[in-house]
């Protein structure tokens, strides 16, 4: 979906990776969210005449399209689905609120060890993470479009994370050697991103 074009259904990640993004005038781009197996898109964007940012692919995905109409049926006849995509509004706005904060209040480093923290923490809760690690396409100038940093900068600190042993980083897989020292370096508890009580625990 294109930033600016009309919406007209909403987006399910069935499998792959995309990213949400905002784009300025100039060409420059803000990743505002990464987007994994599971994730809406967004919910009621049809409602919308023009849509305030793009989606796009990171990896080959798999995306599953539901129209305006099912939609609203859907919500019309289960209650319970209807209280899951209010959970999943409330759930997609507190993760923005700690992405701001993580750009008006953390430094290079902790914003990295953050956005590592939460990646992995959302991938294990659907069953993601093997062997103590997860896939992770996402390029180093991802992460600067993600944290507001230079590609430079996110390069030297993720050098300094590997240094620090708090994680390795290698053929398009994450493996946090310390998730606990990871979360602590990034200032990262789970509780904003509203995961089932069996995941807090880390």
């Amino acid at each position: 979906m294109s930033q600016g074009e009309r919406p007209r259904a909403v987006h399910v990640i069935v499998d792959g990776w995309a990213v949400s993004t905002k784009q300025l005038i100039d060409g420059r781009r803000q990743i505002v969210n990464f987007l994994v197996p599971g994730d809406l898109c967004a919910t009621n964007i049809y409602i919308l005449d023009r849509a305030d940012h793009a989606l796009a692919a990171l990896t080959h995905a798999r995306v599953a399209s539901i129209g305006a109409a099912d939609f609203e049926a859907m919500m019309a006849a289960s209650p319970r689905i209807a209280r899951a995509l209010w959970w999943n509004e409330l759930s997609a706005a507190s993760v923005q609120r700690e992405w701001t904060t993580s750009l008006g209040q953390r430094n290079a480093y902790e914003r990295i060890a953050h956005l590592l923290c939460e990646l992995y923490m959302r991938l294990h809760a659907v069953g993601l993470t093997q062997r103590g690690g997860c896939e992770f396409p996402i390029t180093q100038n991802d992460l600067a479009d993600a944290t507001g940093l230079t590609s430079v900068h996110v390069n030297r600190t993720i050098q300094q994370l590997r240094h620090d042993g708090l994680i390795e980083l290698h053929d398009k897989r994450l493996i946090p050697n310390d998730i606990k020292r990871l979360a602590e370096a990034g200032l990262f508890h789970p509780d904003y991103l509203h995961l089932a009580p069996s995941i807090h625990g880390g």
